[in-house]
């Protein structure tokens, strides 16, 4: 099926803002009457309106438009902004038959090298966004940013859960299982059941708790860098930034933590696709706060994505290589060091290197990795790799 078969166009009036010039409004080709032409496009906007996984209300489905308000207010960044919105997705005749729908649709721009970023609808929309990974013959890794760990039993008021308290269930279930590595960022530990902490570090998943971002967000950088998918819960950011959200908390992100990890995901040249998910406009408050700071997070995405430099060949000259030697196994550990940005990688020789190629062995990593091997021992992270493969 063509996928503008999937999309209903949308009204521009509330977007043009007239005498203002160099705005995103002006860069990014909307479908409002012509559906645009995917062949030139790196980024495809897409706003979802589904919500059937949540108890709410249909605030959910204003998401995409509400964003938009905020984001086409915005200056134009960087780049040559080859970015065309589609629109909102169709809902599907059920839940299912969505999350189909989403994966039909990302699965179609992922092979044409396009990044999908998808605004709107509840958590479990990500269950689509990970299924479109099927069919790519590829291993991907998750990062999840969500104050809870959607995983879970009932409560003792609740007959069963929401599709959006358990999307991760089906995720981690999934059949044919491609997924290499999930890791959870921002998650308050009393929200979080440490038995679900524990069932994720069984199967050497990350989780790191909001506490640990807050204090450095820029030791988060090598775990991002490592994600294919990008899956970031509104409600991770705190109430004071974010009130337009069901499950908004005191404590969180803040909205520049956010635009943070928002820019090192798109800076990623691994980054693949992004949704972003739980903002319910009818929650916002006067001022628009949440479309507002959604709108600079997906702002700061592009940004990143403008910025790659697509460094990842290891054999170039744009790197030094570091052998460092060990008193025990593996003997040494190989560091390469970018030129250009001083980022960090770290060789872990795996038993799915030969089929999988560098991007199994060669992982992110920062210069605390290699003080560590310096001293005479393994880095966590080199340990934490080899167990997860």
């Amino acid at each position: 099926m063509e996928i503008v078969n999937l999309f209903r166009a949308i009204k521009t009036t509330s977007y043009d803002l007239g005498n203002q010039s160099n705005t995103t409004f002006e860069a990014v080709k909307i479908y409002s009457e012509n559906f645009p032409d995917l062949n030139d496009a790196d980024i495809a906007l897409i706003g979802l309106e589904e919500f059937g996984g949540s108890d709410q209300k249909v605030g959910l489905s204003r998401a995409p438009d509400a964003f938009r308000k905020a984001f086409y207010r915005l200056k134009r960044g960087s780049g040559p902004y080859k970015i065309v919105d589609l629109g909102n997705l169709v809902n599907g005749e059920s839940l299912q038959k969505t999350y189909e729908i989403i994966g039909e649709v990302c699965r179609n721009l992922l092979e044409n090298e396009i990044l999908p970023i998808l605004i709107g609808g509840s958590h479990d929309l990500d269950y689509g966004q990970f299924k479109s990974y099927e069919d790519l013959n590829k291993l991907i890794t998750i990062l999840s940013v969500d104050a809870q760990i959607d995983i879970g039993k009932p409560t003792l008021a609740q007959k069963e859960l929401t599709a959006n308290q358990n999307h991760l269930h089906h995720i981690l279930m999934h059949e044919p299982n491609y997924l290499i590595n999930y890791c959870h960022m921002g998650y308050q530990s009393f929200l979080v059941d440490t038995e679900l902490l524990n069932i994720l570090h069984k199967f050497s998943f990350e989780t790191y708790r909001l506490g640990l971002v807050n204090q450095n967000i820029a030791t988060m950088e090598p775990i991002i860098r490592a994600a294919d998918m990008l899956s970031f819960d509104i409600s991770s950011i705190k109430s004071i930034d974010a009130p337009g959200q069901p499950n908004a908390q005191p404590f969180g992100l803040t909205g520049q933590e956010a635009c943070q990890i928002c820019w090192y995901a798109g800076h990623s040249e691994r980054l693949s696709s992004a949704g972003f998910y739980e903002f319910n406009p009818d929650l916002d408050d006067q001022q628009q706060t949440t479309a507002s700071v959604l709108a600079v997070m997906v702002w700061y995405l592009i940004e990143g994505y403008y910025h790659r430099t697509y460094e990842e060949d290891f054999t170039g000259s744009d790197f030094i290589k570091i052998l460092v030697p060990l008193s025990i196994h593996p003997e040494q550990i190989i560091f390469y060091k970018a030129k250009k940005n001083e980022k960090w990688w770290m060789e872990v020789p795996t038993s799915v290197s030969k089929e999988w190629g560098n991007r199994m062995t060669i992982v992110p990593c920062d210069s605390s990795d290699y003080e560590v091997a310096v001293q005479g021992e393994i880095p966590d992270r080199w340990i934490q790799t080899q167990a997860k493969y």
